[in-house]
């Protein structure tokens, strides 16, 4: 099967459909690599790229350069789905006071602030927060084009297999984009 799809920061889903690539080499990864060494692959290689909940976990610094890298590996008129911590649903959810939308449990932090806190940098290893406004910024200025925002599972792509990874759709904040 020619998988023509590239599954970045791939954690442990790792469908045999995709070319996952991950930090951590591991059974179903097939580019076991830090993508700000560069991604062993040509220019142009893939007509998708999803990344879910990988992004944030890279500080603010190297944000550009890793989408510039996404970028290249893309066929032009390609598509790159992300998935990122919404902090605009997060905000919202601690303005109403609704501690029942943090996953963080009371025997680690009680207060409502503490749980924002505690989500937003999910015990320390997030290291950059995202709202829309910001995603669709660093993906333009990085070269992406036709940005919009997403539901849990839908796509403007015309292609409905770049959703198959979506997850975490209570927190996420869904972003496609054009090569």
């Amino acid at each position: 099967m020619l998988r023509h799809r590239l599954n970045w920061g791939c954690g442990p889903v790792r469908p045999r459909e995709w070319v996952n690539s991950d930090l951590e080499p591991g059974e179903g990864v097939d580019l076991p690599c830090d993508i700000r060494d560069g991604l062993p692959v040509a220019d142009d290689t893939f007509d998708c790229v999803v990344s879910i909940h990988g992004l944030e976990q890279l500080p603010y610094l190297e944000l550009d350069a890793t989408l510039r890298e996404l970028r290249r590996v893309l066929r032009p008129g390609g598509i790159i789905r992300l998935s990122v911590p919404d902090l605009d649903r997060a905000i919202t959810a601690y303005r109403e006071g609704n501690a029942g939308y943090f996953y963080v449990p009371d025997r680690d932090v009680r207060s409502i602030g503490g749980k924002l806190s505690v989500q937003m940098t999910w015990y320390g290893s997030t290291r950059s927060l995202f709202t829309y406004d910001f995603l669709e910024e660093l993906l333009g200025r990085t070269g992406f084009r036709d940005i919009r925002r997403c539901a849990f599972g839908e796509t403007g792509s015309g292609d409905p297999t770049i959703v198959a990874l979506d997850n975490r759709e209570r927190e996420s904040l869904f972003v496609e984009a054009v090569k």
